[in-house]
């Protein structure tokens, strides 16, 4: 069983920055890769970004790419989501999930509870 929990959401106001982290229990934290989607208020939930075990590889959405960056610290079995340059549309819970490599939810196994990233215009 793997546990996650995210923080550093927050409001922010647009152009701002803002930096997730999802902390993991267990011994197993290296062994999955890792995503982030966000699901806003009338939508369906959405791949934001994903780092492979090693952190060797990277997946962004379209929409984030060249602001948003992922990265892992297997020693402190966290992972971090830097968002710069956030834009009203960014404003969503946050999610973190645990599983195999995939843009897919569906690949994930583990899910923490969310986080709110509220950005003002």
């Amino acid at each position: 069983q793997v546990q996650l929990v995210e923080s550093g959401g927050g409001l922010v106001q647009a152009g701002g920055s803002l930096r997730l982290s999802c902390a993991t229990s267990g011994r197993t934290f290296r062994s999955y890769a890792m995503g982030w989607f966000r699901q806003a208020p009338g939508k369906e939930r959405e791949i934001v970004s994903a780092i492979s075990w090693s952190g060797g590889r990277t997946i962004y959405a379209d929409s984030v790419k060249g602001r948003f960056t992922i990265s892992r610290d297997n020693a402190k079995n966290t992972v971090y989501l830097q968002m710069n340059s956030l834009k009203p549309e960014d404003t969503a819970v946050y999610y973190c999930a645990a599983g195999r490599f995939s843009m897919l939810g569906a690949e994930y196994d583990y899910w923490g509870q969310g986080t709110q990233v509220t950005v003002s215009s």
